[in-house]
């Protein structure tokens, strides 16, 4: 074992395990295991706790370190744990020399090595080269949260938000591209919140207009989760281009407004009502998702059907919905809670919801034929992010299917021609 990585959340955790890895190895690390964390809930953390205590049975003689957003949030609980050797703060777990005591065995006389992520001002752009086992690249452009929603603990993890320079972001792009990489996603913690800070303050649809300009040859870029209260007027006008997959995930949490109003969300149910609306009619075949919280504090359950409805009224088919987790320090853990079996359940109700919407999806591409990015196990993603079963066909191909069936779990398809050139992986 040379240095393997244990990434946990969202797909910026995915880019900076990549970028984690080349910066151990870089300062000599080996034989270790880096448990990149996630904080978003309670169970997110345990999941963590436990990966930690699987790794130092699975490989006893290895380092194990952890850092992430539940190392910088809860740094006690991972240093205390007999399991681990170093604990690293977010700002720092991208830093060769944050490695260095693992490798030259300078002493320590805390191993929490965790700063004040709430001082940090500047986001490093990091080039790699790509990311093992993966058949799309993800590119960090934008770090941390000026917000303050009721609930989260992320900006406490991130810091203050804080952008990568337009042409840094061009320039990994590039170098991916020239790697073999078919499709590229923005990733950040906020990444709506993009350009303030820099020169010229450039917004996220002006970078991703710069991107489509000056990297011709990538055929399919795909953005992240959204704020949709903050798209700008280019990154609306950028929608219309095609090589800008029609796929958006949007940050609702919920479908109420006095709720909305006490997670001190930016939005209310019609100004994102009319965020979908606008979206569809720049481009009618988009597809949209969203994160929704169930069981938040005060809740009825009038106010939940408000959030069941909306999933239907704009149409949303990818649905990440998850129980309400109290996290120390938030506001909304000391207002009233909901009782957790109803939370669990109002959870349920919104996947099996979400799960008819993509039935629904599914249904309407019988005969179709879809641009397909194939990953591993003979599964690829239409531009819209649908799964497809394909037979035979190498992970990183950009193919083009004809949907011959569909199921609970996707599409499957027959190929009708392939591309010349893929990114050599094994997985997605």
């Amino acid at each position: 074992m040379t240095v393997e990585t244990l990434t946990f959340g969202c797909r910026l955790n995915a880019f900076e395990g990549a970028v984690m890895k080349a910066e151990a190895e870089k300062a000599g690390l080996d034989n270790a295991i880096i448990v990149n964390t996630c904080a978003v809930t309670a169970e997110a953390v345990k999941q963590a706790r436990q990966a930690v205590r699987k790794a130092r049975r699975e490989h006893p003689a290895a380092r194990i370190i952890v850092t992430g957003c539940a190392a910088q949030t809860e740094a006690r609980t991972f240093g205390n744990m007999d399991e681990v050797d170093l604990v690293i703060g977010n700002d720092d777990k991208l830093k060769a020399e944050s490695y260095a005591p693992l490798v030259f065995g300078v002493p320590l006389n805390d191993k929490c090595q965790v700063n004040d992520i709430g001082s940090v001002r500047e986001t490093a752009g990091h080039l790699i080269e790509g990311m093992d086992g993966h058949t799309r690249a993800f590119v960090q452009v934008q770090n941390g949260c000026d917000h303050r929603c009721t609930f989260c603990i992320i900006p406490f993890g991130r810091g203050p938000s804080r952008s990568v320079p337009m042409g840094l972001v061009v320039e990994q792009i590039k170098r991916l591209v020239g790697n073999g990489y078919r499709e590229v996603v923005l990733t950040g913690v906020d990444i709506t919140s993009y350009g303030p800070d820099l020169p010229g303050a450039p917004t996220l649809g002006m970078l991703v207009q710069s991107i489509l300009r000056h990297v011709p040859d990538l055929p399919r870029l795909r953005i992240s989760s959204i704020d949709s209260i903050e798209a700008d007027p280019a990154l609306y006008e950028a929608m219309a281009e095609a090589r800008l997959m029609p796929h958006l995930h949007l940050s609702l949490q919920s479908g109420d407004d006095l709720i909305l109003k006490r997670m001190k969300r930016r939005h209310l149910r019609d100004d994102a009502l009319a965020v979908v609306e606008k979206l569809r009619a720049i481009r009618p075949a988009i597809v949209l998702g969203a994160d929704i919280i169930a069981g938040f504090p005060t809740e009825t359950e009038a106010m939940f059907e408000n959030s069941l409805r909306f999933i239907a009224e704009a149409g949303l088919t990818y649905i990440h919905a998850f129980s309400y987790s109290p996290r120390p320090g938030t506001p909304a853990a000391r207002m009233p809670q909901v009782d957790k079996a109803v939370a669990r359940d109002r959870t349920r109700r919104l996947r099996m919801a979400g799960e008819r919407q993509f039935a629904a999806l599914c249904a309407t591409r019988l005969g179709r034929t879809e641009s397909v990015l194939m990953e591993r196990g003979g599964i690829g993603r239409t531009e819209q992010f649908l799964p497809v079963r394909v037979a035979d066909v190498k992970a990183g191909e950009l193919v083009t299917v004809s949907v011959t069936d569909f199921g609970p779990d996707g599409l499957v398809g027959e190929v009708t021609s392939a591309s010349n050139h893929a990114c050599v992986t094994d997985q997605g």
